[in-house]
């Protein structure tokens, strides 16, 4: 095999691997409502099926890099793919809610170990001039999952099962792993660096307390013991992660990188804007499923004009950050979203979707493009270059816990019904979430000193190229 061979069937790979993952994300909202439906278990059932997953995708995925690292590329990437394909069946024949759930967390674990095994193998096979128009291409082309997704996942919802929303994850596995052949195995890494086994069990176990505590009390009440004493363990276990982290020889979270003010700021921004995210983007397609009356396919379509927005206008923000700084627009673009969201307290029975939806959703999407690529680029700016890919790895980590504590929360904002008065407080909730994120920016983001302009009277300036969008919103 040439060179030039191995490179495009890396880059294959890489897509589709991360497209996998992506996509796993992006259906299973829309497949929410007829999920419950077949197996019970009302909203609690529903948080957990996305929560279970991001739970350990978001616990395990800086430990997933570090394992790349150490036991080679392809090594990990396989693990993943066979630990990916074996629970997608798993939660394709779950009988019962229960075994949906765990299907679902494991799911996650396996999860992690794709994206940031995808994108080390490009950077392990292509060359640093080469590096960013392959990261670019794999950007663009995985993009395309939150665009299919909803669409697809409706599909599959109406005319065969929710059941194969899962299923369908087997045939592009087969096929990677087809493609891998050739690749042969890892070399041996003699410098490989010691695993944060204790950060990542601590890690787990915290994020796993408080999200079961946030999840049942809606059923259960605050004074249950099976409620509290969870909660106390899992805050228990975040504060002695943050202690370790802070002693560990080779930690899964350098909390030095958080000593750059973008960084921190960025993150902090990050935590309420992603967390207000996918809580809108889960309520939404619930609430026009089980209360407006749509089917699943037209519950996908009504939600896809964010993401498509993201897409089109993704770029030109991010060029218009790298030029003007990040600042300003990771300030507007969080606010225009929470007037999106606004927009959408219109909502009434029967649900009219093009003045009562769509126009909040087309603002909602001009906001995220506003935010998403300028978020990134504040970000991954802050950090050396030689340790951008942990930088990258914390900001996704960030991201997708913020989701998994917002969605955790969704009972105690509805009172426990997802009805018209319900999803108006997710409304509500979602733009304090993002109005909070802007003026975190505001006042904790800097432009680069040669860039920095003044909001009122932007002057033009050269700037470094704005890195690709790749924290875009998660499910």
């Amino acid at each position: 095999m040439t060179r030039m061979d191995r490179r495009t069937r890396v880059l294959v790979i890489a897509i589709v691997v991360a497209f996998i993952a992506f996509l796993d994300g992006a259906v299973i909202n829309i497949a929410l409502p007829a999920i419950e439906a077949e197996l019970g278990g009302g909203l609690t059932l529903q948080q957990w099926a996305v929560d279970a997953y991001l739970l350990t995708l978001g616990a395990l995925i800086l430990l997933a890099g570090s394992l790349s690292d150490s036991f080679g590329r392809l090594r990990i990437l396989r693990i993943g793919l066979y630990g990916f394909a074996v629970t997608s069946v798993v939660c394709a024949i779950a009988m019962d809610g229960a075994v949906l759930v765990v299907a679902r967390a494991l799911q996650g674990a396996a999860g992690a170990l794709l994206v940031p095994s995808s994108l080390a193998l490009i950077i392990a096979n292509f060359p640093a001039a080469e590096q960013g128009r392959a990261i670019g291409r794999w950007t663009a082309w995985t993009t395309s999952a939150f665009l299919i997704g909803p669409i697809l996942g409706g599909v599959l919802v109406d005319l065969v099962s929710w059941r194969l929303v899962f299923a369908i994850n087997v045939v592009p596995i087969a096929a990677v792993l087809v493609m891998m052949r050739p690749l042969g195995r890892d070399e041996p890494n003699p410098d490989r660096a010691r695993v944060d086994w204790l950060g990542a069990v601590l890690g787990v176990v915290g994020l796993g307390g408080t999200v079961f505590a946030l999840i049942e009390q809606g059923r259960l009440g605050w004074d249950d013991p099976l409620v509290y004493i969870p909660a106390v363990v899992g805050v228990v276990a975040l504060v002695a992660f943050v202690l370790w982290e802070r002693r560990a020889a080779a930690p899964m979270l350098p909390l030095t990188l958080f000593r750059a003010r973008n960084f921190a700021a960025g993150n902090l921004a990050t935590w309420f804007i992603y967390a207000a995210f996918m809580l809108g983007l889960f309520a939404l397609p619930i609430f026009l499923q089980e209360v407006g009356g749509f089917s699943a396919t037209l519950a996908g379509v009504a939600t896809l004009p964010p993401t498509a927005l993201l897409v089109l206008l993704g770029a030109w923000f991010g060029t218009l950050g790298g030029r003007y700084g990040p600042r300003f627009f990771m300030t507007a673009g969080p606010i225009v979203v929470a007037v999106g969201y606004l927009l959408t307290l219109m909502i009434d029975l029967p649900v009219q979707y093009w003045w009562q939806v769509f126009p909040g959703m087309i603002v909602v999407g001009l906001g995220m493009a506003m935010t998403v690529a300028p978020l990134t680029s504040a970000i991954l700016g802050a950090v050396e270059p030689s340790r951008a890919g942990i930088g990258s790895a914390v900001n996704n980590a960030v991201a997708r816990i913020a989701g998994l504590v917002s969605i955790a929360s969704i009972g105690v904002i509805v009172a426990g019904q997802l009805d018209v008065d319900g999803y108006r407080r997710v409304a509500i909730v979602t733009a304090a979430l993002l109005v909070v994120g802007g003026v975190v920016s505001w006042i904790g983001i800097r432009n680069p000193a040669a860039t920095a302009p003044d909001v009122g009277a932007v002057q033009p300036a050269t700037s470094a190229e704005t890195p690709a969008p790749e924290d875009r919103p998660r499910s």
